[in-house]
């Protein structure tokens, strides 16, 4: 699956061009790839956090749920003695 690519101008602190190229040398890759990769990743986490907050919230929804349907149940069937 071939992606679209467009060219972007940025600004970033000396320090991090060096670090971007020192990655680049290191993965054989260019600093495009690497910058790339980083914004790739940071994407992936946001999503994956976001993800976590919904899954975390369907939870308490769905435990209030089984709470209610419980007490509903204590309602309409008698318990065993």
């Amino acid at each position: 699956m071939a992606s679209q690519v467009e060219k972007v101008t940025v600004s970033l602190p000396r320090d991090l061009v060096r670090f971007a190229d020192e990655v680049a040398r290191e993965t054989k890759t260019n600093r495009s790839r690497v910058v790339s990769l980083c914004l790739r990743e940071h994407a992936e986490r946001r999503l994956r956090e976001r993800m976590e907050e919904g899954y975390k919230a369907m939870a308490e929804e769905n435990r209030k749920f089984a709470k209610g349907a419980a007490d509903l149940a204590h309602e309409v069937v008698p318990e065993w003695e």
